[in-house]
């Protein structure tokens, strides 16, 4: 599955984006799909995630501002992110478990987030 990104850019504090990540391959065969997130110095976190069951997890700083979703018939994957702050700020990767593996199969190249103050 190879993944790309889109979306990303530079918003208020406040704001509103929505991150799309388009799959080669159906993500309807990944054992889930999720968003990971960097900051510069920082650990990659992981945002949100999606099972192929539907069920979600989500970053306890995100709850309630972040909704995760996918369209299984365009294989697409959302992150609608509303009310960023600052601390949102990162690099956004699309990613897919295709194994049971702890970490992600696949990766996309990353789409940059960047709120200001």
């Amino acid at each position: 599955v190879q993944l790309v990104e889109s979306g990303g850019g530079l918003v208020q504090a406040g704001g509103s984006l929505r991150l799309s990540c388009a799959a080669s391959g159906s993500i309807f065969n990944a054992n889930a799909v999720g968003w990971y997130r960097q900051a510069p110095g920082l650990e990659r976190e992981l945002v949100a995630s999606i099972s192929r069951g539907g069920d979600t997890f989500y970053l306890h700083s995100v709850k309630g501002r972040f909704s995760i979703s996918r369209d299984n018939a365009k294989n697409t994957l959302y992150l609608q992110m509303n009310s960023l702050k600052p601390e949102d700020t990162a690099m956004y990767y699309c990613v897919a478990w295709i194994s049971f593996a702890p970490m992600p199969d696949s990766w996309g190249q990353g789409t940059q987030v960047t709120v200001s103050s």
